[in-house]
């Protein structure tokens, strides 16, 4: 499975929805708290791109030599339609400080020193130190994830509740008709989530691990094919 600090990086890297929170700063639109980019630099740190006008950017300006703490939360949404659809939340706190010239015109990059962080996902919740952060690497398949999720949900559903077979006591004895509602929930290099759905709200999740963790589509193809082989037999 993958390691805390992976999969807090993982959600940095991907295009789940954040937050940057500074104590006391009072904003008249949330939307003002959003980064437009994010990056992980090689120490660790993290990179959020701003309008130069934010209320983020001039609170970090005028902080200039104290020190300013902030917080980034994300929250990671399935980008498919299932009860229960937030998948995890992840907190990163630190220090923040401007970055000039690294934005283009009209934007600012403010710099996020990694202090703590902690994730509660789908593997459960735990603490990420700063070095374990900063040697993680974001899974391979973050980029693709909720394309590859919304494409087999929409065009493999059969083939997705047949993967119900595959869980012993739980299984339909490999019958197709009347088997639940099977939606793809999560993806990584390791593996598939699927969360069943049985008469509209009961639900549970089932995770599919892979023969070999995957590291590119192609990989994943051949690896989808062989769960589904196994789930037709």
């Amino acid at each position: 499975m993958p390691s805390a600090a992976e999969r807090t990086r993982t959600l940095v890297q991907s295009t789940c929805s954040s937050v940057l929170l500074v104590p006391g700063l009072e904003v008249v639109h949330p939307v003002q708290l959003m980064p437009d980019s994010r990056a992980v630099g090689p120490e660790g740190d993290l990179f959020l791109g701003f309008p130069a006008d934010s209320p983020l950017v001039r609170a970090a300006t005028h902080a200039q030599g104290d020190e300013l703490t902030a917080v980034l939360e994300i929250t990671d949404v399935a980008p498919v339609s299932v009860p229960h659809r937030i998948r995890g939340r992840a907190r990163i706190g630190g220090w923040l400080t401007t970055v000039p010239g690294l934005a283009g015109p009209g934007r600012m990059m403010l710099r996020l020193e990694f202090g703590e962080a902690s994730v509660d996902d789908l593997w459960g919740a735990e603490s990420v130190e700063p070095e374990d952060f900063r040697d993680a690497a974001a899974d391979p398949l973050v980029a693709h994830e909720a394309e590859l999720l919304q494409h087999l949900h929409a065009a493999h559903s059969e083939q997705m509740a047949t993967l119900s077979t595959l869980l012993g006591e739980r299984s339909a004895d490999g019958r197709t008709e009347g088997l639940p509602c099977a939606v793809p929930v999560a993806l990584d290099r390791f593996g598939l989530r699927v969360r069943f759905v049985e008469g509209g709200t009961a639900c549970f999740d089932a995770r599919f691990e892979f023969p070999d963790p995957v590291g590119d589509i192609g990989e994943l193809r051949r690896a989808m094919h062989t769960l589904f082989e196994a789930a037709a037999c």
